[in-house]
């Protein structure tokens, strides 16, 4: 693409998507936005890399309207859905929601969304006159689709975001379903934070054809946004001593601290809440209405702290978070970079920061082995604890084990 197209993908719009675009406040294209454009206007498959917070949204949102308006002006027919967005979270569908109404505000394009944890009934109206662009989670659209209360067969753009999490979740076989369901589909994009990940690449092998592959997310390599810190911790209470000294001495505007399970996360948001702090709680055993409840705190500023597990964090758009704080080690890199991208967006700086338990060292380690860059090494002087780090390293990183263990080790095989 030339300089000269680069500056003018806007202007290629039509004058009621530029009018929304203006109004939206989107000043020129990001770097998403202008590689992607050209491909995904004239219907090339696409495999993409791209982090939370990029302008991937629109990257993929815009062409497909513009794609719909032309479509129209050559068909008296638009009553049905021909392009398909597929989520891994009610969260994140209604975010791609609210951005596709933003975008299609001034143009006659109807959009609409359908996810599970919502009554039936209420989708009944959408069911009946279903919209241009629909944005779903994939188990509610499958049952929908196997019971006939829902016809996708004029679907002309498959699009997948954060493709990556929908396998982490088990969707795999329910999207290959949910495609096969498309069958006028001439374009499949799949959106991920990564590529790296084989299983995806091998399920994109099937899905798309001859796709534009595109390398966009800067933060596998380096987020220049984002300080990284790793503080060792000795066990948990230790861990929440830490967090409870971060929280208070930190310069911060609101935090999100992750952790890797539900138990662990109701936990900490108790001991948090006991101590006076203004935090709030989502993971998958939360009521929609509870998760919708506190998201709403969390951006009216009315919660400060927000304790939450991965899934439910998925797709989370919050823009004054500034500190993010592991509690437990993410398990892959793919997770770790969609964690810490939640803040450092927009060109805004953010701080993450992981507490590593002897555990969890080796955690640590792949993941900067994954990042290719080393985390910055902290301590808080009131809270050093027994350990520090593993004595020796291993040439890949990795923690080396004492003779002392590796002996307890075999001296235990033999028992068995």
């Amino acid at each position: 693409m030339t300089a000269e197209s680069d500056q003018n993908i806007f202007s290629s719009l039509n004058e009621k998507l530029q009018k929304a675009i203006t109004k939206a406040g989107y000043l020129e294209p990001t770097p998403v936005q202008l590689e992607t454009f050209e491909y995904a206007i004239t219907g090339r498959d696409l495999f993409v890399s791209a982090e939370t917070g990029s302008g991937k949204t629109a990257a993929y949102l815009l062409p497909c309207f513009e794609r719909i308006l032309q479509a129209d002006s050559n068909s008296a027919d638009s009553s049905s859905t021909t392009c398909l967005i597929i989520v891994p979270t009610r969260e994140l569908a209604e975010q791609v929601l609210k951005e596709s109404q933003s975008l299609s505000r001034y143009a006659a394009i109807t959009t609409g969304q359908i996810t599970g944890g919502v009554d039936i009934k209420a989708q009944n109206k959408l069911l009946k006159a279903p919209p241009q662009l629909l944005i779903a989670t994939p188990g509610r659209l499958l049952s929908l689709l196997n019971d006939e209360q829902l016809e996708i067969q004029n679907v002309d753009s498959l699009i997948l975001d954060e493709a990556d999490r929908l396998l982490d979740m088990g969707f795999s076989d329910d999207i290959s379903a949910i495609a096969s369901f498309c069958e006028k589909r001439s374009q499949t994009q799949l959106y991920s934070a990564t590529l790296a990940n084989k299983s995806l690449r091998g399920f994109a092998g099937k899905l798309l054809n001859d796709p534009k592959v595109l390398f966009l997310n800067k933060l596998i390599d380096k987020h220049n946004s984002i300080k990284q810190q790793v503080i060792f911790s000795d066990d948990k209470t230790h861990k929440f001593n830490q967090v409870y000294w971060l929280l208070t001495n930190e310069d911060f505007r609101q935090c999100l601290i992750f952790c890797n399970s539900k138990v662990q996360a109701n936990q900490l948001c108790g001991l948090l809440q006991y101590k006076k702090f203004s935090s709030g709680i989502i993971h998958g055993d939360r009521e929609q209405s509870q998760r919708n409840s506190v998201m709403d705190k969390l951006r009216k500023g009315e919660i400060q702290t927000l304790v939450a597990t991965d899934v439910a964090a998925r797709g989370l758009d919050v823009q004054g978070i500034d500190l993010i704080i592991n509690f437990d080690m993410p398990r892959k890199g793919e997770i770790y970079v969609h964690r810490i991208g939640r803040t450092g967006r927009g060109g805004n700086k953010g701080l993450a920061i992981s507490l590593v338990s002897t555990e969890e060292f080796n955690l640590m380690s792949g993941i900067e082995r994954f990042l290719k860059q080393a985390f910055e090494r902290r301590r808080i002087k009131s809270l050093v604890g027994n350990y520090n780090g593993p004595k020796k390293l291993k040439a890949s990183g990795k923690a080396a084990g004492s003779k002392k263990k590796k002996l307890k080790k075999k001296a235990r095989k033999k028992k068995k």
